[in-house]
């Protein structure tokens, strides 16, 4: 795979932890512990492939309609992920950023996600983005309010993409989903109008560094227009 052929920014919608875990027979919570487990295989290997950009959907604003316990268990895997155990990717080079609406999140949660952002900001190794109570329209929404706070009167695509969460995030080149469902779910709604799309049947929990590769080498061959 050539440098050239590497898409620089992927954005990743991680799907299927539940279904993977239900068809093993395990608890729904066992699934979306081996899912964040395989976040860290991938994304190393992303940026071992000349990634430069990794952004994960990880919990979207609808998964806060899950079940108390489920959801309970999500926050406190982000909870551990936050306050320690990213240190294994941070201590590699790699920069960690978020995007969301943390409004629902403890302070002790937003303050980990603020010092790790802190800490990491001059890594170089490639940057990891995890969307968390992330939605697309929310994003929009939430980049014209703020600038209508600072009292614009009228708005260009220049504006919203400088008031968005993820302003600093390159567009992505690529967009995979796993677990066979072939939609964005509101997965980078302002950005992702040129991006490629990769679907794949695999449960995230079994997504692994040689379907990436073979992704990424697929996405080698393809002819990029963007409109023309």
């Amino acid at each position: 795979m050539s440098e050239l052929s590497v898409p620089k920014s992927v954005g990743i919608i991680l799907d299927g932890n539940r279904r993977w875990a239900r068809a093993r027979g395990l608890p729904t919570f066992e699934g979306h512990r081996i899912g964040y487990e395989n976040v860290k295989t991938i994304a190393r290997a992303a940026f071992a492939a000349g990634v430069e950009y990794l952004t994960i959907y990880a919990f979207s604003t609808e998964n806060w309609n899950r079940s108390k316990e489920e959801v309970s268990f999500l926050v406190d895997l982000l909870a551990r992920a936050v306050a320690g155990d990213l240190e294994e990717l941070t201590s590699e080079g790699i920069r960690m950023r978020f995007i969301g609406d943390f409004s629902r999140l403890s302070e002790s949660v937003r303050e980990e996600m603020r010092s790790l952002e802190e800490k990491t900001k001059n890594n170089a190794k490639g940057t990891l983005v995890v969307a968390i109570s992330y939605g697309g329209r929310l994003e929009i929404i939430a980049a014209v309010n703020e600038l209508i706070a600072e009292g614009k009167k009228e708005i260009s695509e220049e504006d919203i993409s400088r008031a968005k969460w993820s302003y600093d995030i390159p567009d992505p080149n690529l967009i995979i989903r796993t677990s066979g469902e072939q939609r964005l779910s509101g997965f980078l709604t302002w950005a992702s109008i040129y991006s490629e799309l990769f679907f794949t049947k695999t449960h995230w929990p079994d997504f692994s560094k040689e379907e990436l590769l073979k992704i990424l080498a697929e996405y080698g061959t393809r002819e990029r227009r963007h409109g023309k």
